[in-house]
């Protein structure tokens, strides 16, 4: 099967090294920042890696299909787009298309509330198959009309935030102005105008805000007051009170989106959440925790059967995408490979990622032998 993309960037690595060249270098750190001292952002890597395979060579013919099913919708491959905020800040536009080249090739995209496009706009580029993730409104009026936007324009599955009681201590984005309470200095306006293409592309797409919560935001606020505000609005914790009015509220798919221990999905199970991501927000919140990996294989063991179990966090490549797959996966989704190949190919960088991976998976799994994603645990050693 053909997957066709640039053959100069033929994996998540060039991606990466390309786009750190392109893109500002506060804004490059944003991206590829954990929290402290980043050892589970490393961890969420090398743990995967280690996952090896029992090819089965002298069988018939192979007829490899990456199809998978999910929540009653067939999809194109077992994997989407995770949710990023300020994805525009990245790569001006990038929201938009990647939400486009995710509906193009039929897998899912997620949304984030404090990314740089609304409900609306990625409802009508997706025909409504975009995913929303919910941060959580300190004010219920703000909860309920964000519920009503997202139920109003299509969207069926909503996910619910659980790993951001407080902001993770990235201690680069600290240093670079970009906490919660950003500033601009002489610094990052530096980088900014040594970075033609993606100054010319933000000119043009314009300055990146929060443009689904534009509605609820006061009007020109400083940067400053803005972080002030954004404290005041959103309250992290997820409570099971919360979960229960938004399963009352919300009659599409529910998923709650950080679990990572037996508690929290016990009470997932209790509350009728239909699935979980399992993940520790790429490394972003807690750094003396375990990896998603790790996490996953705990959690899948014991309720693989109960609840639909995703994972997200460490997946750089087609054959990671079939080791967490294999390893009790239902689905995979990833954001910072999407956005390295955003910042590295512009709009054409989505398109390239999503089948530069689907190339990778149907190679590795034709290596195996294996012709349904849904056969990989069959082919670990």
């Amino acid at each position: 099967m053909e997957h066709s993309f640039d053959t100069k960037y033929p994996s998540s690595q060039y991606l990466q090294e390309k786009a750190k060249k392109r893109i500002p270098r506060f804004a490059f750190e944003y991206l590829e920042a954990g929290c402290n001292e980043e050892i589970n952002l490393r961890k969420n890597i090398s743990d995967i890696q280690k996952v090896e395979f029992l090819p089965k060579y002298i069988t018939r013919k192979n007829t490899i299909s990456l199809q998978t099913e999910l929540f009653g919708e067939t999809y194109d491959a077992p994997f989407g787009l995770s949710p990023i905020g300020l994805q525009g800040l990245i790569w001006p536009g990038s929201c938009e298309f990647l939400a486009k080249a995710a509906h193009t090739n039929n897998v899912p995209f997620i949304l984030s509330t404090v990314s740089t496009a609304d409900i609306e706009t990625i409802s009508n580029i997706t025909c409504g198959k975009a995913w929303l993730q919910l941060y959580h409104p300190a004010k219920q009026e703000v909860t309920d009309d964000i519920l009503k936007r997202t139920q109003s324009v299509g969207i069926k599955t909503l996910v619910l935030l659980s790993d951001v009681p407080s902001f993770g201590l990235r201690y680069v984005d600290i240093k670079n102005g970009l906490s919660m309470r950003p500033k601009l200095s002489l610094r990052s306006i530096m980088q900014i105008l040594s970075h033609p293409s993606w100054t010319l592309e933000t000119l043009i797409a314009g300055k990146p805000y929060f443009a689904l919560l534009k509605p609820y935001i006061p009007p020109q606020l400083s940067l400053r007051r803005l972080g002030q505000y954004m404290n005041e609005t959103f309250d992290g914790k997820l409570t099971p009170e919360k979960i229960k009015k938004i399963r009352d509220q919300w009659k599409g798919n529910l998923i709650v989106k950080g679990v990572s221990s037996i508690h929290d999905i016990e009470k997932c199970l209790q509350l009728g959440i239909d699935g979980i991501i399992v993940s520790n927000h790429g490394g972003r919140q807690i750094d003396a925790g375990e990896s998603s990996f790790h996490s996953l294989l705990r959690l899948a063991e014991g309720y693989k059967e109960k609840i639909t179990i995703m994972m997200d966090g460490g997946i750089r490549s087609g054959v990671d995408i079939a080791r967490v797959i294999a390893s009790g996966a239902s689905f995979v989704f990833m954001g910072r490979p999407f956005m390295y190949g955003a910042g590295a190919l512009g709009k054409k960088g989505g398109n390239h990622t999503i089948n530069m991976f689907k190339s990778q998976l149907h190679q590795v799994m034709t290596q195996l032998g294996c012709e349904q994603v849904k056969n990989l645990p069959n082919f670990l050693t």
